[in-house]
């Protein structure tokens, strides 16, 4: 069962954008186009946060707080050509800004647990060998147990005998 689900956009923001050479054309929200023809494989295309600093950055964090007790499912919807691949890749950090782990999305879908503790993380977007692709979102959404609905369906439960 799959619960609370967040959509991560493009944004305009150059800062955390391969640039050199790049060709990016914004044609919709969720339908950007990225070319080059010269940028190696392995490189870091896009870079998206959980928590930054905004006097430093100039950019407000895009993707959700997740902790390491849940479990969460990524959805890439990029397109590509056949023979071609974007990677993502989720890094992430303890409180004091050290890696903690990370996990290499390759797959259009993959489900995921990040370590116990994750104080923030990054989802990079890399060249896997692509020249041209067209990217739309990346989709994270919550995967509930059948145990943990229940155990949640139990707390309102109280919660609400408790108000009367």
């Amino acid at each position: 069962m799959l619960g609370e689900k967040w959509t991560v956009y493009w944004n305009e923001y150059a800062s955390d954008t391969y640039l050199y050479g790049s060709q990016v054309i914004f044609h919709k929200k969720d339908d950007v186009e990225f070319r080059n023809l010269l940028m190696p494989p392995g490189t870091i295309m896009k870079q998206w946060y959980s928590k930054t600093n905004f006097q430093l950055q100039k950019i407000e964090p895009t993707l959700p707080i997740i902790d390491g007790e849940g479990e969460y499912m990524i959805t890439l919807n990029i397109d590509t050509q056949e023979e071609e691949q974007c990677l993502g890749r989720l890094v992430y950090y303890d409180r004091y800004g050290m890696e903690a782990g990370n996990l290499t999305l390759r797959d259009k879908e993959t489900i995921f647990r990040c370590p116990l503790k994750t104080y923030s993380y990054r989802l990079q977007l890399i060249n896997g060998g692509v020249t041209n692709f067209h990217f739309h979102s990346i989709v994270i959404q919550e995967v509930i147990h059948e145990t943990e609905e229940k155990n949640k369906k139990a707390k309102k439960n109280i919660k609400k005998s408790k108000k009367k």
